[in-house]
């Protein structure tokens, strides 16, 4: 009597507060948890990859999380905070520092980018593709901080390779934290003239918004997007699984879907 006593009680609790808890001789009656992954992810990825984790937590039966922003913030974050399972910055150079300070133990290539210059839609300002109209006090410059997010890093290589990365920087009205920030500025009329990853321009919420113009090739590359298994991760054997997916051709297709090219 006093066993079924001490257990009406217990039910009360859980149907009044919704915790569960562990009662010494009511049983072992509790809701067991999902394995959670938390991913670092550069903005410009963050569509493929959100594809892939619906995939792999239907697969695997658990909960992914994805943590997007600028690729050097998110570096100083996970080395901070010391947990998390999969890193994808915007360029390679990331993955590179990881391996120096030993946080990664694997990684995979998933596809490429290219930075490109983008203006509003229609480029009313008839601006042409010539690095040196961002020095221009004729149009409201706005770049990527190159400290923050990967496309800062790539624009600040491609401006330095022309000689004109000070003077940019000097003329530049507003510096941003990533390349979504870049794309707002543009859909918002609030810049004329930006460098982005291209990938960002073919998304269904930028397009109408933004033309492309192509950089001379003597000044930018591809940069080779790797994945990256964090020695933090709690799951290798799930995020190992991610990776196996993303390297996969239908992986693969899903990253060229959203303009990262496949090939290097």
């Amino acid at each position: 009597m006093k066993r079924e006593k001490h257990y009406m009680i217990y039910v009360l609790l859980v149907l009044l507060t919704g915790v569960w808890i562990f009662m010494p001789g009511c049983g072992e009656i509790k809701q067991e948890k999902k394995k959670e992954l938390l991913i670092y992810c550069g903005t410009t990825m963050i569509k493929p990859m959100a594809d892939i984790a619906r995939i792999i937590e239907k697969q695997e039966d658990c909960k992914i999380i994805i943590t997007k922003g600028g690729s050097g913030n998110l570096l100083k974050s996970l080395k901070i905070n010391k947990v998390g399972d999969l890193y994808l910055p915007g360029s390679d150079n990331y993955i590179k520092t990881c391996l120096e300070e030993n946080l990664v133990s694997d990684t995979v290539f998933v596809g490429c980018n290219k930075a490109a210059i983008m203006v509003q839609k229609g480029n009313p300002k008839h601006i042409t593709a010539n690095l040196d109209n961002l020095m221009s006090k004729d149009y409201y410059v706005v770049i990527c901080n190159p400290n923050t997010g990967s496309i800062g890093g790539e624009t600040k290589k491609i401006l330095e390779r022309k000689g004109i990365f000070e003077e940019v920087q000097a003329n530049a009205n507003e510096l941003t934290t990533d390349s979504k920030g870049l794309c707002v500025v543009l859909k918002e009329k609030n810049a004329d003239i930006t460098i982005n990853w291209y990938a960002c321009s073919v998304w269904e919420e930028n397009e109408p918004y933004v033309d492309v113009l192509n950089i001379d090739e003597k000044f930018t590359k591809k940069k080779r997007l790797v994945l990256g298994l964090l020695k933090t991760s709690k799951y290798p054997e799930i995020a190992r699984k991610f990776m196996e997916y993303a390297v996969s051709d239908k992986g693969r297709k899903l990253f060229k879907k959203y303009g990262l090219n496949d090939v290097e």
